[in-house]
């Protein structure tokens, strides 16, 4: 079984150090141009889904215009649910 010694621990320690500043200027670098195409694809999926759900009530909505004519003269009776009830206060 080996023993940590001081120059493992300064080696591993070292690595650390390197790898973090190796990372955080690969992130510099990279991130930016990531989080734009992110942005772009949503951008795109986003005009897409609301062209597509415009365009589709665009075109029922013309389709209602024309078609509607009307159907009767009388108006919509409504349901009658109860019987209203006025309530007193006793003293």
């Amino acid at each position: 079984m080996e023993t940590a010694s001081f120059n493992g621990i300064l080696k591993t320690i070292f690595y650390i150090v390197a790898f973090y500043y190796i990372f955080k200027f690969l992130a510099r670098l990279f991130l930016p141009i990531m989080v734009k195409k992110v942005v772009e694809k949503a951008g795109e999926n986003f005009q897409r889904q609301y062209h597509t759900t415009y365009s589709s009530n665009n075109n029922h909505q013309q389709d209602d215009f024309v078609n509607t004519a009307p159907k009767s003269d009388k108006p919509r009776e409504t349901k009658k649910v109860g019987e209203y009830i006025d309530y007193e206060e006793i003293d």
